[in-house]
């Protein structure tokens, strides 16, 4: 059940990373074309962005990041680099999220169209999916990380700490 979960997991998020990449890709070369300044291309280029986003990226990112979590539980992973990792697929999940508005507002404003430098989610996404991918196969030991948090962070709320996140 264990491999079917990562396998799934492995494959959604594939699907996300490489929406994440190609829709500001997409949203650049294709939003300066000079076929956008007719109707029928504006609809294409609305169609193709608004379906890929919703159609295709949205749901591999809500399947990866459930399934996911889901494995966090059953595998018991209580490792700083997953701690990390989780803060590294926040990020992607905020560059999905701008990705998001600027389909909208590429698709509302079609008169006085003037699309945000799509390419900046680029700079944001690209080292996000690095750090995933190499947290994920390295598994390096953080603990250093952890020692430089506050003391109040570290004290339980009446519960010990599992000794995986007990500083050396």
């Amino acid at each position: 059940m264990i491999a079917i979960l990562k396998s799934i997991h492995i494959i959604a998020l594939a699907i996300w990373c490489a929406g994440l990449i190609l829709l500001p890709i997409l949203l650049h070369i294709y939003g300066r074309r000079a076929e956008m300044r007719t109707q029928a291309g504006f609809t294409e280029f609305r169609w193709l962005t608004h379906y890929s986003y919703t159609g295709v990226v949205t749901p591999a990112a809500v399947i990866a990041v459930a399934v996911g979590t889901v494995l966090i539980f059953a595998l018991e992973i209580l490792a700083p680099w997953m701690l990390a990792k989780l803060l590294a697929v926040g990020g992607m999940v905020l560059a999905h999220a701008w990705l998001g508005y600027l389909i909208v507002h590429a698709g509302e404003r079609r008169e006085i169209f003037r699309m945000p430098r799509a390419g900046l989610a680029l700079i944001a996404i690209l080292p996000l999916i690095g750090v995933v991918l190499w947290l994920v196969l390295a598994k390096p030991p953080l603990d250093d990380l952890i020692r430089l948090l506050p003391e109040f962070l570290m004290e339980p709320r009446g519960n010990p700490i599992p000794s995986q996140l007990v500083p050396i």
